[in-house]
């Protein structure tokens, strides 16, 4: 039996459409709601529920737009059970205009709760990951190496390899079989980046920079202690 998506669905779409606004992909005119939508159909794909799918519409919601006092809004609007997967989907949860933690101490935070992450909640950061993965594969395709300056400042190329193909080796384990697949789409499109930047740039040179990454994963870890 096909899964039925209730109004609460369709109140969750209008609510992540009123909140993007204007808001558009980084360096493209496209909407945001666009990536939103995307994700939430993923999950829909790779056997979430509902409450997933909706989770997925609003998993940027808190830390892009409020953080806790979003994240509580969320809870009563949708429940506790969405507000979870939000709150585990988000790197940051400041509140709205007070500077978020540097880029690199939020991305190894979230790795580490990655590592312990429960499938339901593994399927929409694994829907949002694969989504932003392939539009970073077509968008270096068209621009190559000049995509880079679209991101954090402190990433860079061998910060968003790093973080990709991080991801990519901690959240497919974490999936349920139904999901299986996904995980090893998020890998192919990790892979097929690097292949990208490796015609372009020595691929001694990625292995060093994704070398000095990890040893930088490990210092922020241990005076996260």
């Amino acid at each position: 039996m096909a899964k039925r998506l209730t109004p609460r669905f369709s109140q969750a779409v209008e609510y992540a459409r009123i909140l993007t606004g204007t808001e558009t992909r980084k360096g493209t005119k496209i909407p945001y709601l666009t990536h939103l939508l995307a994700v939430s159909a993923l999950v829909l794909e790779h056997g979430g529920d509902e409450t997933q799918a909706i989770a997925a519409l609003l998993h940027d919601a808190a830390e892009d737009h409020g953080g806790y006092a979003r994240l509580r809004a969320i809870q009563v609007e949708f429940g506790a059970p969405v507000a979870l997967i939000v709150e585990h989907c988000s790197d940051s949860l400041k509140p709205e205009g007070e500077p978020k933690d540097p880029w690199w101490t939020r991305k190894v935070d979230y790795l580490a709760g990655v590592e312990d992450e429960t499938p339901r909640i593994a399927l929409v950061a694994a829907a949002d990951k694969v989504h932003n993965l392939e539009s970073v594969v077509a968008d270096y395709r068209t621009l190559g190496e000049k995509l880079w300056p679209r991101f954090n400042e402190d990433a860079g190329r061998a910060g968003s390899l790093w973080y990709y193909r991080r991801v990519a080796e901690l959240l497919p384990p974490r999936l349920a079989r139904a999901a299986a697949p996904l995980g090893q789409r998020l890998r192919r499109r990790v892979t097929e980046l690097r292949a990208l930047v490796a015609e372009r740039v020595d691929a001694d040179a990625l292995e060093k920079e994704y070398a000095a990454c990890l040893m930088r994963e490990r210092e922020v870890r241990a005076a996260r202690l």
